[in-house]
């Protein structure tokens, strides 16, 4: 068994080469305990370098629903009344603490990927009070 640090690209891909050859062996040879052992400096390089982020809240949601055969007619009674969940879905509405207790206990979906804000480029809403008081100040100003 010779296994050094995955310290590089080209270090990565002779391990996954080595992986492959190594798939199919016997359970408790040594050569499956090479395959252990590389496994973990595999996933463990692939875990610093190519990390991936978790989904968008409503994309998990709609995922869950896609996987159970629902629609978002099963949130009803779940997080609100009809309205309230198309404005979720839509992204108009952020889940609140109740909605995302709910949707983990009924459905199962992790509530450190509901908790995350959306990242699906929305914008913030911006009160147009604010705005006003934009412009205001700048024409003062002038």
């Amino acid at each position: 068994m010779d296994i050094k640090p995955i310290k590089n690209g080209r270090d990565y891909e002779e391990a996954l080469r080595r992986v492959e050859a190594l798939w199919e062996s016997p359970e408790g040879s040594v050569e499956s305990d090479e395959l252990d052992v590389l496994a973990t400096l595999i996933e463990a390089y692939e875990r610093k370098h190519f990390p991936i982020d978790m989904p968008d809240p409503v994309d998990a949601i709609k995922f869950r629903l896609e996987q159970e055969g629902k629609d978002s007619r099963a949130l009803i009674g779940v997080i609100g009344q009809r309205t309230r969940v198309y404005e979720v879905l839509r992204g108009k509405r952020s889940l609140s603490l109740n909605m995302i207790r709910e949707l983990h206990d009924k459905f199962g979906i992790p509530a450190n990927v509901l908790i995350q804000r959306g990242h699906k480029g929305r914008k913030p809403a911006v009160r147009r009070s604010s705005r006003r008081l934009r412009g205001t100040r700048l024409k003062k100003s002038a």
